[in-house]
């Protein structure tokens, strides 16, 4: 089972810490799994899950968090045919029996959709779901819930999860997986075991970039790596999107925003590539929801400015330089409140530029 790059890469602390849970046979039932985006922990999860299921995993799969290989239980999870092994995500909206589910713009977890995915009750809509979280193992050997980016599990869904997660019956395993763990309720927090994830080092990348077999263009290397921030999920995030070539476009107009100018084009094109973005996330996909494939547009653009601000920080040298970054960096915020807030996204992108002229450009215009 040895091989010469270990099966997760660049979580040491957090795979330790889970190997040794899992091989002391008395396995925490709730835990909370927090980190930056793609940077492994829902791979985790589902490893510490593949390994609870699994009657032939040993002790050596258990210390390297590592599943068996084959296995009739590895199949049928390969296979998504494995009735004690779930995932709850906020896509599972468009696959529901509920209408009012599936007509979701699928930004959030809400209630309903824990109700039929996990914990059973009585929906909105009056129907009722069998609890699979207190169903009998199908397999007899326990049963796992992975709730993905639990961060969007609406007030009443978790609250509603409290109970299950102080009491589940034995041989249950939930494992929540967030970028935002402030966005748990604290009663959530304190009922489950907490694993922090990182970014993946230099080495570690390296790893990953030889495993993936990803091409990169030469010319978007750079921006790839500085983007993804030790992130293999954001680096084939960017890679899939283009997002270099977002960077490219935009960055002339923000030099000339950061001189004090107002380019005009530049809120309507931000605006336009977010809905480039999400007309071809709905094309490739006809159940997802482009209201949600719109935020992760807006989600992305707001990274590639941030990866900007955090570049230009790094170079200055003055306290004048610093308050410039400071202010676009408020400005950032500002528009992302907007987004949450639902304000229409033309009108956001205009303020985000006129509030970065004001802020960022501040610095030039004194000089002047």
């Amino acid at each position: 089972m040895a091989s010469a790059e270990p099966h997760i890469l660049g979580q040491r602390l957090a795979v330790a810490a889970l190997a040794k849970a899992i091989g002391s046979g008395r396995l925490h039932h709730a835990w909370i799994l927090h980190g930056p985006a793609g940077v492994g922990k829902f791979r985790v999860a589902e490893a510490l899950a593949r390994i609870h299921l699994d009657p032939l995993a040993g002790d050596a799969h258990r210390a390297a968090l590592e599943p068996p290989a084959g296995t009739p239980t590895q199949r049928l999870i390969d296979a998504g045919t494995h009735p004690d092994f779930h995932v709850v995500r906020k896509e599972l909206a468009a696959l529901s029996e509920s209408r009012e589910l599936r007509e979701r713009k699928q930004t959030n977890i809400p209630l309903d959709l824990l109700r039929e995915r996990m914990l059973g009750g009585v929906a909105g809509d009056g129907s009722h779901h069998e609890s699979l979280v207190f169903r009998t193992a199908v397999h007899g050997h326990g049963k796992a819930f992975i709730v993905d980016e639990a961060e969007l599990l609406d007030a009443d869904a978790q609250n509603a999860m409290l109970k299950t997660l102080e009491e589940p019956p034995p041989g249950t395993l939930i494992v929540l997986v967030t970028q935002h763990e402030d966005r748990l309720l604290p009663t959530i927090r304190s009922r489950c075991q907490r694993v922090a994830f990182g970014p993946l080092d230099r080495d570690a990348m390296d790893a990953w970039w030889r495993r993936s077999g990803l091409e990169v263009p030469p010319a978007d290397r750079a921006f790839v790596e500085a983007f993804s921030e030790g992130s293999p999920g954001m680096a084939t995030m960017a890679l899939r999107h283009g997002l270099a070539a977002w960077n490219a476009e935009l960055g002339p107009h923000l030099d000339e925003v950061e001189s004090g100018g107002y380019p005009p084009a530049l809120a309507e094109r931000m605006a336009e590539l977010a809905e480039e973005f999400a007309k071809g996330v709905v094309e490739e996909d006809d159940r997802a929801s482009k209201e949600a494939a719109n935020r992760l547009a807006v989600r992305l653009i707001c990274q590639v400015l941030g990866m900007r601000i955090r570049t230009r920080l790094a170079a200055s040298d003055d306290a004048r330089e610093l308050s410039r970054w400071i202010g676009a960096t408020e400005a950032l915020r500002e528009f992302e409140s907007q987004v949450r807030s639902n304000v229409n996204l033309k009108h956001a992108f205009a303020n985000l530029v006129a509030q970065w002229a004001e802020r960022a450009g501040r610095g030039t215009a004194d000089a002047r």
